[in-house]
């Protein structure tokens, strides 16, 4: 097994334990629906249904970035896919830099032929090799849009992790403006807020995925993976740096109404699936709460799928809410 099979292995065991869970809320335990008691409506015509990249989504959901490049990579990959195409949601594969460099097949697009599937690079990665990886990467599974994702915290804990970040939004701005499909930015756990968000948006940026503190904390699992005490000593303090992710949303989204926004970061039901769209957020993304199902098979998946978006169905229908339209502009309690 190669260095970064083996930590991407190692990223897969150390997320299933609880104690790498954000110890810091995510901020939607704060936020507080109004109660409708006379909803009226039909539940089962409550509309949960979404549009994505002007495609249909049967739930503002898509399934959050995990894993590539590893011994179980590919069958949790396969369970994703397929529940993604049989769930009529969107899916985010892992980095994609291990099998674009070991020359590995990337067979996603074969699992889900008609799913939308979002290529997945680092900033640094495309700071270092530029455009012409992340149209690899898009091509080597069809993807209908690229993630570059930013982990600069991650990488400082991380052992040779990257520590020149210099020229990554020029690499990004270059990115939103050559390759073939549209560029989502998202933070792996830090959150980006609005001076980073409207940067961002300055260089061509359409949509964001904000990423907050709440969900993995990916500094701890690096810390975790790290031998050295002293090293150890050093990221401590920075365990829990970061952004709630409820907190950010309405202020990134005060950036631009234009600009495509999906919360992620410590959601962890359909009920915080709602709130973050009350917010201003356009969609949502897990990825730990699939994790363990995928483990285990495709309907497992599907099952997991289906509960969030019928508690995202309940708030709907709680809050007099026939469709997400109507749900953006829920009464709230506080904020």
């Amino acid at each position: 097994m190669t260095e970064i099979s083996q930590r991407k292995a190692d990223h897969i065991n150390l997320a299933l334990q609880a104690e790498h869970q954000g110890a810091l809320s995510a901020g939607f335990d704060r936020i507080q629906f109004e109660h409708n008691a006379l909803p009226e409506l039909l539940v089962s015509e409550v509309d949960c249904s979404a549009i994505f990249l002007n495609q249909y989504c049967s739930a503002p959901l898509i399934i959050g970035a995990m894993t590539g490049g590893c011994e179980h990579g590919e069958s949790i990959n396969r369970h994703l896919a397929e529940a993604a195409e049989q769930a009529q949601i969107p899916m985010a594969v892992g980095s994609q830099r291990a099998a674009l460099q070991d020359g590995l097949a990337q067979d996603v697009r074969r699992w889900a032929p008609k799913a939308i599937l979002l290529g997945n690079l680092g900033g640094t990665q495309l700071q270092q090799h530029g455009v012409e990886l992340a149209q690899r990467a898009v091509d080597s599974i069809e993807a209908n849009a690229m993630i570059i994702h930013l982990n600069p915290l991650q990488e400082l804990v991380q052992p040779d992790g990257d520590r020149d970040w210099r020229g990554v939004l020029a690499a990004i701005e270059e990115c939103c403006a050559t390759l073939s499909v549209p560029v989502i930015i998202k933070e792996v756990g830090s959150g980006i807020g609005p001076s980073s968000a409207q940067r961002l948006i300055d260089v061509g940026v359409s949509w964001i995925e904000i990423a907050g503190r709440g969900g993995t904390s990916w500094a701890s699992i690096e810390s975790a993976r790290i031998q050295q005490t002293r090293e150890q000593q050093i990221a401590a303090p920075f365990i829990d740096w970061g952004m709630d992710t409820a907190q950010l949303i309405p202020q990134v989204r005060s950036q631009s109404s234009q600009l495509g926004l999906i919360a992620s970061g410590g959601l962890r039901d359909g009920l915080d699936i709602a709130r973050s769209l009350r917010l201003g957020a356009n969609m949502s993304a897990m990825a730990q709460p699939f994790l363990q199902p995928a483990l285990e098979s495709t309907d497992a998946v599907i099952e997991k799928i289906e509960i969030f978006r019928e508690q995202l169905r309940w708030a709907m229908f709680l809050t007099g809410s026939a469709n997400l339209k109507r749900l953006q502009s829920a009464p709230l309690l506080s904020i």
